[in-house]
């Protein structure tokens, strides 16, 4: 059953990201989308804490859905053949961000990044003992992958946040899929296709040098 309109629920992303995955391993742009939309409900469900990421992922997310839905469209409909686009015409800034500040690699590179650092808090909650610290699981994710990109100042700002963050249950609770024993099988589920998504990426902009885009 669907949720309600607006509300998180991890069987919707669990699902995008299981169809972003060809057998051929390539990345389907159009379920990955669909997948970063219901995370962002997951962190507007936290309230204002999370808006200085949410609010760049829904930006980037809305740049992509324009390349997807675009005049090129079928160069968008992987992630692949995006990267074979635009290397190959030149609409990639390698160097320095000047001509193509918002290209689609440099894009899903904002989104890639981020995905790390919730890949890292979700298995964080998944694996954690119940009265362990949500802060710390999260600074610790964190500090693991989206602090590298920050300037001194987000970093300290979202750590403070952090702070504030509900118990480990009440996380699992928003996950809407029954009681916190059933989000940790849930979880259990979704994150191997997360990670899967994420790898192939990661592999992919490796392959490119495009891991460092300006």
């Amino acid at each position: 059953m669907a949720a309600a309109a607006g509300a998180f629920s991890l069987r919707e992303v669990l699902s995008a990201f299981q169809a972003a995955v060809t057998e051929r391993r390539e990345v389907l742009l159009g379920p990955y989308l669909r997948g970063w939309r219901g995370l962002v409900r997951f962190l507007n469900s936290l309230g204002a804490i999370f808006s200085f990421i949410s609010k760049d992922a829904v930006a980037k997310i809305q740049i992509m859905e324009s390349y997807c839905g675009g005049e090129r469209r079928e160069e968008y409909r992987t992630l692949q053949s995006m990267v074979a686009y635009e290397l190959a015409s030149g609409l990639v800034d390698i160097q320095r961000r000047s001509e193509h500040p918002d290209s689609g690699c440099r894009t899903v590179l904002r989104l890639h990044r981020a995905l790390r650092w919730l890949q890292l808090f979700l298995e964080g909650l998944r694996t954690a003992q119940e009265d362990s610290k949500t802060s710390t699981i999260c600074t610790d994710s964190y500090n693991a992958s989206l602090a590298a990109y920050h300037p001194w100042v987000v970093r300290k700002a979202a750590t403070v946040a952090f702070c504030a963050l509900p118990s480990r249950n009440a996380f699992l609770e928003i996950m809407n899929v029954g009681t916190p024993e059933e989000a940790v099988v849930m979880l259990g589920d979704a994150l191997p296709h997360i990670s899967s998504v994420y790898g192939i990426t990661e592999e992919l902009y490796a392959q490119h040098k495009l891991l460092n885009l300006p």
